[in-house]
């Protein structure tokens, strides 16, 4: 890996003299493994999220918004450093980030810029906690652990130092114990029922059913390890007793953001407060009979991303734009803190179409997806997604490249990339990949003559 990867150059603060009040306070709350869909305010009538309805009453909700690799340490990586995984090499969970950027992450450039920084929960950049008390520019204020989680939360709240802005995050790690229900293990944080009725459990998503034309690897992946995908021989009615465990433990987590809301109630700090909600990855949501994450498919690469403004500024707004919430949380945070975003971010600050809250204001053309199985045969794959289309490619097996018309077919059932009048948009796809992967130089990438298909 060259130097020019590493180097973050000089972040120069803007002017601070007078301006701490001013600058607004940030809060980012995420879950883990909760796809865009996993809310009531998505439309999803199977689960009952008040709390995050309420954030995308107050704010904008992005429907277009997706993670730079669909595995929890990779995806947080890019969150707190501004790069893609694979660059950096942070393409599999238990990676420590490389000495040189793990003292020039997100939470150190705010913290040096004046605000007060503090993180309660889940790490997960290699760590599952925070290393220490005082880590990667945050304070420690809860461990890995969603127990007490919000309760930490408020206490900081309550008596933090008041002449500083803050820079507050608050992490939860359910819905990810889903996992640990797919395999009829004890699910960490959340009283759940194992066992309900079938008939409480919600019906079969209309995309249940494996494409005709998918990718032949996943099923591979899948054959490889049971212990992650327990779900091989699972029936109709194991995969609805699965749905049913995702939307409870999801409405766990939006019972404790409920709190946390509750207390900027109470200290009115929604004048001067900018509320970030997302998630590292969504889940298979037995769609396509997938459970976890890993795929590039919609329900686990597209995750919730609401961000509400001071003063509920363009609230309840309901926004297109592609959004990539590992790359564009640092850029973004950034510049609402007053600090020069660095030079090695790829990612863009999306302040102005939060301040415009138009749906035309621009942003980008595409954003990209990577993935590797690393944890089973090392399947890689890419997508990238533009206003109209996805278009995925895997490294190897029967139809290892797709497309899809995201606008008719956002349940990923039609492959157009075997049908010959796509192919012009087929060939313009993957002419925005190999341009990214030249941008994006890494082992997953340099070998690109071999994985995208010749016109």
């Amino acid at each position: 890996m060259t130097n020019r990867f590493f180097a973050f150059g000089c972040c120069a603060l803007l002017p601070l003299a007078g301006m701490a009040q001013q600058r607004p306070n940030i809060i980012y709350i995420m879950s883990d493994q909760q796809a865009a869909t996993d809310m009531s305010c998505a439309g999803n009538n199977d689960v009952k999220t008040p709390n995050m309805d309420r954030l995308a009453e107050r704010g904008m909700r992005f429907t277009n918004a997706y993670c730079t690799l669909p595995l929890s340490g990779p995806s947080r990586t890019a969150m707190w450093t501004g790069y893609m995984p694979s660059v950096i090499g942070m393409e599999e969970n238990e990676t420590p980030l490389p000495d040189s950027i793990a003292v020039r992450t997100l939470g150190t450039l705010i913290e040096n810029s004046g605000y007060d920084c503090a993180l309660a929960g889940k790490w997960h950049v290699n760590t599952n906690s925070l290393p220490s008390e005082h880590a990667f520019g945050f304070k420690n204020i809860h461990q890995f652990m969603d127990n007490g989680l919000s309760e930490s939360v408020i206490n900081y709240l309550r008596n933090r130092d008041t002449k500083k802005p803050f820079f507050l995050v608050a992490s939860f790690n359910n819905p990810h114990g889903i996992c640990e229900y797919a395999r009829r293990q004890n699910v960490p944080y959340g009283d759940i029922d194992l066992n309900p009725e079938l008939a409480d459990c919600p019906q079969l998503p209309a995309n249940f059913a494996v494409s005709p034309y998918d990718a032949s690897t996943l099923q591979f992946e899948k054959k490889r390890n049971q212990r992650l995908y327990p779900s091989y021989d699972y029936t109709p009615d194991d995969w609805r007793r699965y749905l049913y465990g995702y939307y409870r433990l999801t409405e766990t987590v939006d019972a404790q953001i409920g709190q946390i809301l509750e207390e900027m109630d109470r200290q009115d700090l929604w004048k001067n407060t900018i509320v970030i909600f997302s998630s590292d990855h969504g889940d298979g949501a037995a769609q396509h009979q997938w459970n976890q994450k890993t795929v590039l498919y919609e329900s686990v690469a597209n995750i919730p991303f609401i961000v509400c403004m001071p003063k509920g500024k363009n609230a309840g707004k309901v926004m297109p734009q592609l959004i990539s919430n590992g790359l564009d949380l640092m850029p973004t945070v950034c510049d609402f803190a007053g600090v020069e975003i660095p030079k090695h971010c790829t990612g863009k600050s999306i302040r102005k179409v939060l301040e415009s809250g138009k749906e035309d204001t621009p942003l980008r053309d595409y954003v990209v997806t990577e993935t590797v199985f690393a944890q089973t045969a090392g399947t890689i794959g890419w997508m990238v997604r533009t206003k109209d289309f996805k278009y995925v490619l895997y490294d190897s097996g029967r139809n290892r490249e797709q497309l899809f018309d995201m606008n008719n077919d956002r349940g990923e059932m039609r492959n157009l990339a075997v049908e010959r009048r796509y192919h012009d948009i087929l060939v313009e796809h993957r002419r925005m990949l190999s341009e990214w992967m030249d941008q994006n130089p890494s082992k997953l990438t340099r070998l690109k003559a071999k994985y995208i298909p010749r016109n």
